[in-house]
C-alpha cells in the first residue's frame, strides 16, 4: 500500500474495531464482550494472564473461530465478508507456527511471496540478514527462536496494514526475544500508519512497544490506558489508619486494595487529587501518601483486585 492510500486509511476509519465479542465454549466464556479500537499508527498491547481470552479474540480476528456475538472490523471490513484484497494487508503471527518443515528457508519465502503482490524483496532480504535466517536450511532444523524470526519475516515483507502478534514471544529465551522485538520496532518505524495488536503475558515485552495497553482477564477488557499515561492516571495511595480502625469506605476507583495492620494500600484508576482527599475524609486515616506505579504493578494489582473481588462473592 502506497503512503497516500494509508493517509486516507487514517483520515477516513479505525484499522481495527471490535465491538461486544463475545466467544463462549460449553458453558465457559472465553470472551465476555469484548469491545475496542485501533486506529492506524498505533500499537496496541493486549497484556494478560494465561487464559484471559488474549489469543481466542486474535483467531476470531483473522477468522479461525467464529464469535457467538459482536463484531470485528478490520480496515474498514467485517470479518464475515474480508476480501482476498484486504486479508492482503493483514500480518498474522501465532504463537505456534505451522510452516511447511519440509521447505527450505528460501522456499518458505517464494510461497509465501507468490500470495502476495505487495511483498518487498528489500525488506525480505534485509531481515534475512538482521535476523541471521540460513536460506538452504529446512524449517525442520531451525531452533524455535528462528522459526517465530522466519515467523514474523513472512508477516512484515508484504509490508501489511494490520499486524496480528499472539504471544509471538512466548518460550523465546532472552536474547532472541529482544532481537524479535528490535524488528518489529524497526520495521514499524519505517511502516508509517500501520496497526499493530500485540497480545503476551510478558509485561516488559509489551511496555517497549506499544503505544496504548489494555489489561484483559476473564476474557474482559478490565483496563485501558495509554503507556505515556500511565503514571499520571493510576497512583498508589498508601494510608495510616486510626489505631483499632478498618476502613469504611472503599471507591469504586480502586481496582486493588490491602489492609496490613494500620496500613492501608489501594490502586487508584482514574486517580485525581481530589480522590485522595475524600477517601482521607470519609476514613479514618491519619495520614497518607500518592506513589507512582509500574505497570508491571498495575498488571498484578488489576489481576489480584479481580481475584479478591471473586473470593468475596462467593464467600
Amino acid at each position: 500500500m502506497h503512503q497516500a492510500d494509508r493517509s486516507v486509511l487514517a483520515a477516513s476509519q479505525c484499522a481495527i474495531r471490535i465491538d461486544g465479542l463475545t466467544k463462549r465454549f460449553g458453558k465457559s466464556v472465553a470472551v465476555d464482550d469484548l469491545s475496542l479500537v485501533v486506529p492506524p499508527g498505533q500499537t496496541f498491547g493486549l497484556l494478560g494472564p494465561n487464559g484471559a481470552g488474549k489469543s481466542t479474540t486474535i483467531r476470531m480476528m483473522v477468522g479461525l473461530t467464529q464469535p457467538d456475538e459482536g463484531t470485528i472490523e478490520i480496515l474498514g471490513e467485517a470479518a464475515t465478508e474480508r476480501t482476498v484484497a484486504v486479508k492482503r494487508r493483514i500480518g498474522y503471527v501465532p504463537e505456534k507456527h505451522h510452516i511447511y518443515p519440509w521447505m527450505r528457508v528460501s522456499e518458505v519465502l517464494g510461497f509465501v511471496s507468490s500470495l502476495y503482490p505487495q511483498w518487498d524483496d528489500d525488506l525480505s532480504d534485509e531481515l534475512l540478514e538482521v535476523f541471521e535466517l540460513p536460506r538452504h536450511k529446512r524449517v525442520r532444523h531451525l531452533s524455535k527462536g528462528m522459526v517465530a524470526k522466519l515467523g514474523l519475516l513472512v508477516a512484515l515483507a508484504p509490508q501489511p496494514d494490520v499486524l496480528l502478534l499472539d504471544e509471538p514471544t512466548s518460550g523465546l529465551d532472552p536474547l532472541i526475544r529482544d532481537e524479535f522485538l528490535e524488528g518489529i520496532l524497526a520495521t514499524q518505524a519505517q511502516a508509517k500508519g500501520r496497526a499493530v495488536l500485540f497480545s503476551s503475558h510478558h509485561i516488559d515485552d509489551v511496555a517497549r512497544i506499544a503505544d496504548v495497553v489494555g489489561i484483559m482477564d476473564g476474557g474482559r477488557l478490565i483496563l485501558t490506558e495509554e503507556v505515556t499515561h500511565i503514571h499520571d492516571r493510576v497512583k498508589l495511595m498508601q494510608a495510616v489508619i486510626e489505631d483499632g480502625t478498618l476502613p469504611r469506605s472503599t471507591p469504586e476507583e480502586a481496582i486493588w486494595t490491602q489492609v496490613d495492620r494500620r496500613q492501608w494500600s489501594l490502586t487508584l484508576y482514574p486517580f485525581s487529587q481530589e480522590l485522595a482527599e475524600q477517601i482521607a475524609a470519609e476514613n479514618p486515616v491519619t495520614r497518607y501518601e500518592i506513589l507512582d506505579i509500574s505497570l508491571e504493578n498495575l498488571f498484578k494489582q488489576v489481576i489480584r483486585g479481580r481475584r479478591q473481588v471473586a473470593r468475596e462473592k462467593r464467600s
